[in-house]
């Protein structure tokens, strides 16, 4: 059933609302009928709840990802960020994109064991595995669970190259396995900085560390010899997009070397959330904000054709992507890195399996 039939305090949310998925049936809608309680209003606390994955690599085809397969140690994500395009992922579980998605959390204890099966079969071809490129690993439940931590170890055993995407600084408990695995040529980390105004980020993004805390985790993993990418995204026409250099120029000052940006994209539920928290907060912009994405994808809010979803286009995507360009190249900084050896990897040994004696 629906948040939207009860009332909750929302400290540390982003969402606004809980609407029903788009798969489900019935909607559920709060009414005033006259005999509100006086009681106090409760906090919406953080569920998690575990699941046991069949498998855990997940492959794509996508010709605008840099990577073919993935794995994902978490579902939904307590970071909340409101602008999440994997926000939608939620609905295929029967839980709404808004308020479920960042305090109905699922863990996947398994995960390490299953993933440790799937690279165990002959049949895997090794290529780099992408990490949180749907919902983060080092979101904060990942302290209690270490599920992430056991997948690194996993990748690390077997000499698998895996880059990593995330806005946690629970990575910093992982520079230990990470700095092996960058010494040998098996990882890439990105942080993404949305804004570098503190305000806007407990807004937006409300239980993911500060930005200056982001630039902190880019200085301390490139110390430790770990390539480092800051991603300045997603770029917010008229919000955030303002910032772009100045988020770029902070990440090499931190020790980033490459870099990339991404447009705003509202998939599906999104679009409705991001509407709402663009009228609670930023009232005056919303129009404007909304009138250049709709002018970057034909005119509508998001088109998912592939090699526009990312970026969009038209004259508004072209400056950005400009902009982009001639920074990078006054910062020296690159947009690829040099690519992650496969030719270490070791398919994992299963319990009761026979060695080979060569």
């Amino acid at each position: 059933m629906d948040r939207e039939d009860q009332r909750f305090r929302l400290p540390g949310r982003a969402a606004i609302s809980n609407h029903a998925g788009r798969f489900e049936r019935h909607r559920v809608e709060a009414v005033d009928d006259g005999w509100a309680s006086d009681a106090e209003i409760p906090v919406l606390r953080t569920q998690t709840t575990m699941e046991v994955p069949r498998s855990m690599i997940s492959y794509n085809s996508s010709p605008d990802l840099p990577f073919d397969r993935s794995i994902n140690p978490y579902r939904g994500c307590e970071h909340g960020c409101v602008y999440c395009f994997a926000r939608p992922s939620h609905a295929y579980l029967g839980l709404s994109p808004g308020l479920d998605f960042e305090t109905k959390l699922i863990a996947r204890p398994d995960a390490p064991a299953v993933l440790r099966r799937e690279l165990s079969v002959k049949s895997y071809k090794v290529a780099p595995i992408a990490i949180g490129t749907n919902t983060d690993p080092y979101q904060p439940i990942e302290k209690e669970h270490e599920i992430m931590r056991a997948c690194l170890q996993v990748l690390s055993d077997a000499g698998h190259p895996v880059a990593i995407v995330t806005k946690g600084a629970l990575i910093e408990r992982d520079i230990d396995i990470l700095s092996d695995m960058a010494r040998r040529g098996l990882v890439r980390v990105g942080i993404s900085v949305t804004t570098l105004d503190a305000k806007l980020s407990r807004l937006m993004e409300p239980r993911a560390p500060a930005p200056k805390r982001r630039l902190k985790m880019i200085e301390r993993l490139a110390r430790a010899g770990i390539p480092v990418r800051i991603m300045a995204s997603p770029m917010i026409p008229a919000l955030t997009d303002p910032e772009l250099e100045a988020i770029l120029e902070a990440g090499r000052e931190a020790g980033a070397r490459h870099a990339s940006w991404i447009m705003l994209r509202l998939p599906a539920e999104v679009s409705p959330l991001v509407q709402e928290w663009l009228a609670e907060h930023y009232p005056d912009r919303a129009g404007r904000i909304m009138a250049r994405l709709r002018e970057m994808h034909g005119g509508k809010e998001y088109d998912a054709s592939w090699h526009k979803r990312m970026r969009g286009e038209g004259p508004y995507a072209d400056m950005v992507a400009q902009r982009f360009a001639v920074a990078i190249k006054r910062m020296g900084l690159g947009t690829s890195a040099p690519p992650m050896r496969c030719d270490l990897f070791r398919a994992p040994v299963m319990p009761g399996a026979q060695m080979s004696l060569f």
